[in-house]
Order: structure tokens, then sequence, then C-alpha cells
């Protein structure tokens, strides 16, 4: 069911020039105060430290899954696809807008700590009592269960979930092309027109043309160079490390009943598993910066400390390692609190690794969905038996460790004459 708007709104986008609001749901969803605050949350999290132009918003680019979606559905009508079930339209742009409606600040590093996912939380603010869920139940009693079974995976039609999450979806396809765009690299960049042009609809699927698989290797060469070039950039993994340790040990001096000179309720909460929806929405990138602010002015010293870095960038140093060994941590871990550095705080392991395409086989049972290739014969074929490129990316690529720590690490050993000792432990010798 559709209530198209009397006149379309349009968006400017640096990314994709203009995105088109043509009906009056999506508008609605738009302007509901659920949506808006994704304007307070950053896509790309810490990023921006390393990246200064790594400023866009989740609003930006859950509009440009949007945008995407109604590109891919409007190519399908107009080419009159049969296979396109064309009564699933609204749903699906739905879905688009509002999968990421769920993040909470600086990306995954809450989600880490307090073991929340950010898809529970979306499907939760379009269940609940928001405006989110008055927009959608206005369509049917029934439509904000339908678009809370496509963000979270369960919705019984393939084609609808494989549109906004697949291994070739809407949500990929925008976050590529934003996140290069706004970090100032090329290497999220590729056609992304001529994709559109050779996806098709085909029996419960959504398939490739094979002629256009070359811009599916593209693709997912972009996605593999923007992973291990970009969101694997050990300078936002740095900051993500000491964002985490903030919350670990706000949440450790909670649990021990430390009297806090600066909290929020809605922190409270989060601290006691107990957070609503309404306390949900109070959270975003604005609060948590006056959080950190006020906590680097804490009693606690390591608090205080971690906020400190944090907000001036003095991010912990790294080493690269081919491998960890136990006991070769372990005498790093006592030598520092030797020193009087918290190594629980102040000592981090990273292994960074990422599955580029994962090559799915009937009966995996894996939520990946597989990059079909369909034929002239009608014949569709998994697109890592045809592409050597894809066959070499496929499978987990592993980086090396990376071992953090505060550079004042150094410093105190030269004091204290055992530098060569810690260098050696860092393998910097």
């Amino acid at each position: 069911m559709s209530n198209p708007l009397r006149e379309e709104k349009v968006f400017k986008d640096p990314v994709h020039k203009y995105i088109y609001v043509q009906d009056r749901t999506i508008w609605d969803l738009i302007n509901t105060k659920e949506f808006q605050r994704l304007r307070r949350i950053r896509q790309l999290g810490t990023c921006f430290l390393t990246f200064h132009g790594a400023e866009h918003s989740r609003f930006s680019h859950s509009l440009g899954v949007y945008e995407v979606t109604r590109k891919i559905i409007s190519q399908f009508e107009r080419n009159r696809y049969e296979d396109w079930p064309s009564e699933e339209r609204l749903l699906c742009l739905c879905a688009a807008l509002l999968h990421d409606v769920g993040h909470g600040p600086f990306s995954h590093s809450i989600e880490k700590t307090f073991g929340t996912h950010h898809e529970d939380w979306s499907c939760r603010i379009v269940l609940g009592n928001t405006e989110i869920n008055r927009v959608l139940s206005e369509v049917s009693p029934t439509f904000p269960q339908q678009v809370a079974g496509v963000i979270a995976k369960t919705y019984h039609k393939e084609i609808v979930v494989s549109l906004v999450s697949s291994q070739l979806d809407a949500d990929r396809m925008d976050y590529l092309l934003r996140d290069a765009y706004f970090t100032g690299v090329n290497y999220g960049t590729f056609d992304l027109e001529r994709i559109l042009r050779v996806m098709r609809p085909f029996q419960g699927h959504i398939v490739m043309k094979e002629s256009g698989m070359h811009a599916v290797e593209d693709y997912l060469m972009s996605r593999y160079q923007m992973y291990w070039q970009v969101y694997f950039h050990p300078v936002t993994r740095s900051a993500e490390i000491i964002l985490h340790k903030i919350f670990q040990r706000a949440k450790q001096l909670y649990e021990e009943n430390y009297s806090f000179t600066f909290m929020l309720s809605p922190l409270l909460s989060l601290f006691r598993q107990s957070l609503t929806v309404q306390e949900y929405h109070m959270l975003d990138e604005a609060l948590m910066q006056t959080v950190l602010m006020q906590w680097s002015y804490e009693k606690d010293e390591i608090l205080s400390d971690l906020c400190t870095r944090f907000l001036n960038r003095s991010l912990f140093k790294y080493v690269l390692l081919e491998q960890i060994e136990a006991k070769q941590i372990e005498r790093l871990r006592e030598t520092m609190q030797g020193l009087g550095i918290d190594p629980d705080f102040y000592l981090a392991i990273d292994y960074p690794s990422d599955l580029s395409y994962d090559v799915y086989r009937p009966g995996d049972h894996d939520e990946k969905l597989p990059i079909l290739l369909l034929d002239n014969k009608d014949t569709l074929t998994e697109i890592s038996l045809k592409s050597d490129i894809v066959r070499s990316i496929s499978g987990i690529h592993m980086g090396k460790y990376h071992l953090y720590f505060p550079e004042e690490l150094l410093l105190h050993s030269q004091r204290k004459s055992i530098a060569p000792d810690i260098r050696k432990l860092l393998g910097m010798d």
C-alpha cells in the first residue's frame, strides 16, 4: 500500500547527487525524532580521528541506502520483471531507511562493552512506543512487524531481505561510496550504475547478469581495500580501544559503587542493563562527548586519563608482531604493573580479520546470501565459480597482531633503566 506525496521531496547528496522521496510514509519516517537522532551519530565512529573528513552521519548513510534501494526497485518496475513482488516495494524502502536506526554513539564501541546489538535496538524502536512505530502502523497493524523482520533477516521472502542485507546489498553499496568520499580515498569507488543495471529479480533471488561480473569484482575489491586501508586503520583501532577501555573502566567503577561526580540517567540504565527505548533515544554522540569531557575531571585517575587521551587524540602507540606469546605478554604486564601502569586498561592486542566474500553453499545455514550470476540460458552460478578475482579474495583474511600501549611506557622504562627489556618485550628489537 502506497500513499504518494503530492510533490516529491528532494535531498541534495554528495554521493548520489539527489535523493528522491515520493511516499508519504517515507517522508513521515524521516521526520520522526528517532530517525532525526541519526544526525547526531557519526557513520564511522572514531574514524574522524584518523581521516578528519569522516564526519558524516548515520542519517546521511540511511538516506543513501534508501536511495540505492529505490533505484533498484525503480529499475525492476520500469522493466516489468515478473519475478519482482511489486507489493513489497514500500516494505523494502522502509527497511532500507530504518536498518541503522538503532545505532548507538561511536559505532560498535558501546556494543562491545555492554553486549548490545544495534539490530536489536532497531527492531525495538520499530516495534516499541515510538513515532516510527506509529507511522508504520498507519500502513497496516502488522507492517511494523514486517519491517522488523526484514531488519532481523527473518522475513520469509529472501528477495526482500537481500536488497538490504546480503553480500551485494544497498547498505554496503552506499557505505563504501560514502565512506570513500568523506575519508578522501579512492579505494571504495566502483561503478554503482553498472551494478544496478545488471541486477535482476529471478526465482525469489536478487541476481546479477553474467555480463556484469567485472563490475561486481570491482565492488568486492573496493570492499576489500576499504577494510584494510580505512576501517582497520591502526590509528582508528587505537581510538576504538581507548573508548572501549573508558566504558570498561566506568562499568567496573559502577559495579564497585564508585561515586561519580557526573552521571546521567541513560548511562545508569546502560550499566544496569535496563535501558528503555526512550532512554536510548538520548544516547547520541553529543551526550557522550559531554560525558567524556566531565569524566576527564573524575577522581579516578584511570578513567580521567583515558577520557583525556580520547578527547585530545593522545592515542596508544602500537607495534606489529607476527605472533603473540603468552609468556611475553605476561612479563610485559608484570613490568607495566611495576611501573605503576595498569595493563588491564593500558595494554591491548588487536588482530584484525575480514571475510571479503563468503563462498556460500546450500546447507551452510549462513545468513550471508551468495552473489549469483545469471547467464543467457537462465542458469544460476555462484560468482566464485566463474571469477578468479573473487576466489582470490574469498575466505578470511588475517592481518598482523597489533600490540597497543601508551607512549609513556617507553619513557618510564628509560627512567627506570629498563628500556632495553621493554623494547624486547614489545618486539621492537
